[in-house]
């Protein structure tokens, strides 16, 4: 008999599609392929310079230990004035625990209120990596139907006509991935109460916050205290390697958040702590308002583009950065279509199989993670992809 047993729990946590096409579209590029990038969620420029330079003298300034499980003072005093800053909120740093990136923080999240069986709801599509945490904790995740009929987010009639004696939790995402769509603010509030009324717990991706076009961001914070809100370094402040992120908990959970910090990470790297001190710095945040009006041209530039080959985005997306695309007029098989597109033209896009069971294989999504010169040629090569 095989020693080498591998928990069940694995049969139900699936690969990360987009990572082996990424793979292969290295190993294309290796070759002297050259390969338009469309398909990672992560931004194209580099880590803003104070962020950087604040990264180099905490090293200088022997910053290279341990820190407190929930993160430097310095830190959750900065998260929360930037909460004052943005939405006039008064969060208290203690609520605020320091994460190895918003993957860290749903892991502690999931643990602190999941028991074995219990249900979170979630979008299908959405982001493949919150129902793997759910798993992990032995969960039940339930993914629902959301379409372009309902701006492919969760309403309250959703959840209390899915809502079951096992149901602990709700998460949604604002703005979301694949589908860039917000929540609005009256229907988050109709999703609270419909939670709440049932004595369940709401949680709040709200890692693309900054990243808002054509209308003025919110925060769930400013709904009510017992939201759980999930952030992170990554998307908005352009740091994804340094992984870093946050949660800002309801009181009751902070110390049982903590001890599970302690358990799990220890603590988050000293240096990325320090260096995104200067992510909220006025400079910074200059450059980042910058960027912020570079991925929306990017997003005009490609909206109106891909329409005219073909695809359907019924929906225009109000943040993030990123387009999901119904492809059903230009193949009946989004998997392979996106890897023949790599292999015959060299442009690399998600297929919908990353997001969930409900029409997959209809959709593909487009990062606009990329210049609009290259994705430009990506679309030319879209284009004669489909002539053949």
């Amino acid at each position: 008999m095989s020693t080498h047993r591998i928990a069940t729990r694995m049969e139900r946590i699936v690969p990360f599609y987009v990572m082996d096409l990424l793979a292969r579209a290295k190993q294309l590029e290796a070759q002297g392929r050259s390969v338009i990038h469309m398909e990672v969620g992560e931004p194209d420029f580099v880590t803003p310079e104070p962020v950087i330079e604040a990264g180099k003298n905490a090293l200088t300034a022997g910053h290279t230990g341990y820190t407190a499980a929930t993160g430097i003072p310095e830190l959750r005093q900065a998260i929360s004035d930037h909460y004052g800053r943005l939405f006039s909120l008064a969060i208290d740093p203690a609520r605020i625990i320091v994460t190895p990136g918003s993957s860290g923080a749903l892991q502690l999240v999931m643990s602190v209120l999941i028991d074995p069986g219990q249900q979170v709801l979630m979008t299908d599509p959405g982001y493949p990596c919150n129902k793997n945490f759910v798993e992990l904790v032995s969960g039940v995740p339930v993914g629902l139907p959301v379409g372009p009929e309902m701006n492919y987010q969760l309403s309250s009639s959703q959840i209390e006509d899915n809502w079951s004696d096992n149901t602990r939790a709700v998460m949604v995402a604002t703005p979301s991935n694949p589908t860039g769509t917000l929540v609005e603010r009256d229907e988050m509030v109709r999703i609270h109460e419909t939670v709440k009324a049932r004595g369940g717990q709401l949680i709040v991706d709200e890692i693309y916050q900054g990243l808002v076009y054509g209308m003025s961001g919110y925060s769930a914070l400013e709904l009510a205290d017992d939201i759980f809100v999930i952030n992170s370094f990554s998307k908005y402040f352009g740091m994804t390697g340094w992984r870093l992120g946050w949660v800002v908990a309801p009181e009751p959970y902070v110390e049982s958040l903590d001890t599970l910090a302690q358990n799990l990470f220890l603590s988050c790297a000293s240096m990325s702590q320090y260096a995104a001190l200067q992510a909220f710095s006025p400079q910074c945040l200059e450059v980042l308002e910058q960027r912020r009006q570079e991925f929306e041209r990017r997003r005009d530039f490609l909206l109106p583009a891909l329409q005219e080959i073909g695809f359907e985005v019924p929906v225009k997306p109000q943040g993030a950065f990123y387009l999901y695309a119904n492809s059903s007029k230009l193949t009946s098989d989004s998997f392979s279509f996106a890897y023949d597109l790599l292999e015959a033209q060299g442009v690399a896009i998600t297929p919908g199989k990353d997001f969930g069971i409900h029409r997959p294989e209809q959709h593909v999504r487009f990062a606009y993670t990329n210049s609009i010169e290259n994705m430009a040629e990506g679309v030319r090569r879209i284009k004669e992809f489909l002539a053949r």
